[in-house]
């Protein structure tokens, strides 16, 4: 009898965890959901960080600016953030890694702000480096920004159990803790740069790792749910589905995707999702110029029930303010009249009131936004 208890004991323990590992439920998901504000927020990186290395290296993580920045994304009721890690952070220093993001996580807590945390991303430079990074190149939007992992994490199967502690490290860490809203496993996995050395086979690459990331990350019964956002392509027919987004769609506890164009464009998309039956978050928007704004798409998200979560809080090295033509012709002897994104100028003083106004309306959170400089 004693061993017959045993074995039942352990087959049950195995059936939990089997399904404590699975994909959550539409209910799972939609309760979870209903427990959250309406979440608004912005992709966030300080303004002294050129990209996700520079946000968290021993060196020049700033937890001061992190408390300011982060301080005038409450003050205009900003309740969360998207935030982008990097592999070889927690390969160079786990414990240091930890303890940094650690202590972001606290000074994003005294705020009331719950981060959205990116674990892998495909855009920008494809070979990435600890140390040292680059200055801005004058007049070009987020010209430092890397990918995680980099090409020869992704072309080299002797580095994927690098990756797997990676993912398994941070996520379990953290896994119940509730200062997170989240995990976007990957940002636009399929997305390629087409700068020197990014594989030409990447989405088939990406496409291979992606469900195994999602895996990794389940292994650790994280109390958050998992995400990657659909960026590109027709959502309304499967059968038009890349192989990315399919993944992405099948494995996402939450649904998460990106949308720059025209409000009816947004809706378009939000429309195209909702047949999936789960909480649908946008965590890339706004880009003035492009017709994606404060004043067109956040009244429209709010009414649809869809989390706002834009690029860009403070203007800083990224210099994301500037249009993606840029890239090709850089802002060096004038500036566009019109900011792409951003909110704030660097003394933290709003790019434009009315945006920060309406913020503070809709979300009905924070202080008084009428900030000045300091």
């Amino acid at each position: 009898m004693r061993n017959l208890a045993i074995f039942l004991c352990l087959t049950l323990s195995l059936a939990t965890s089997a399904l404590a590992q699975r994909r959550w439920t539409e209910q799972q998901a939609n309760d979870w959901y209903a427990r959250q504000p309406w979440l608004v927020g912005a992709n966030y990186v300080p303004s002294d960080a050129i990209n996700q290395l520079e946000m968290f290296q021993a060196a020049t993580f700033n937890p001061a600016l992190n408390d300011r920045e982060l301080g005038a994304a409450e003050s205009i009721g900003m309740n969360t953030v998207r935030v982008f890690l990097q592999d070889q952070l927690w390969e160079q220093d786990p414990k240091g890694f930890t303890r940094r993001l650690d202590a972001f996580l606290a000074i994003s807590a005294k705020h009331h702000i719950r981060p959205l945390l990116v674990l892998f991303d495909s855009c920008w430079e494809p070979n990435p480096h600890l140390g040292p990074q680059h200055p801005p190149i004058p007049g070009v939007h987020n010209s430092g920004w890397v990918q995680s992992p980099g090409a020869p994490g992704l072309t080299d199967p002797a580095y994927e159990p690098k990756l797997e502690a990676y993912v398994k490290g941070v996520v379990g860490a953290f896994a119940n803790d509730d200062r997170i809203l989240g995990w976007d496993i990957w940002n636009e996995p399929d997305n390629t740069s087409g700068r020197p050395g990014e594989p030409k086979n990447k989405a088939e690459l990406v496409a291979a790792l992606l469900p195994k990331t999602f895996a990794w990350a389940r292994s650790v019964h994280p109390t958050q749910p998992l995400t990657s956002g659909v960026w590109t392509g027709d959502w309304t027919d499967p059968a038009q589905e890349s192989p990315v987004t399919k993944i992405q769609l099948a494995e996402s506890d939450i649904i998460t995707f990106h949308n720059y164009g025209w409000p009816e464009d947004f809706e378009a998309r939000v429309k195209s999702l909702e047949p999936l039956h789960r909480p649908i978050l946008c965590t890339e928007y706004m880009a003035r110029g492009s017709g994606s704004t404060f004043d067109t798409v956040l009244p429209l998200a709010k009414q649809l029930n869809v989390a706002a979560i834009n690029w860009g809080l403070v203007a800083g090295k990224t210099q994301t303010y500037l249009p993606w033509d840029s890239w090709l012709h850089p802002y060096v002897l004038s500036q566009p009249t019109i900011w792409f994104h951003d909110v704030f100028h660097p003394d933290l003083t709003p790019y434009r009131q009315h945006e920060v106004d309406l913020i503070h309306a809709l979300t009905g959170r924070g202080t008084p936004p009428t900030l000045t400089a300091k």
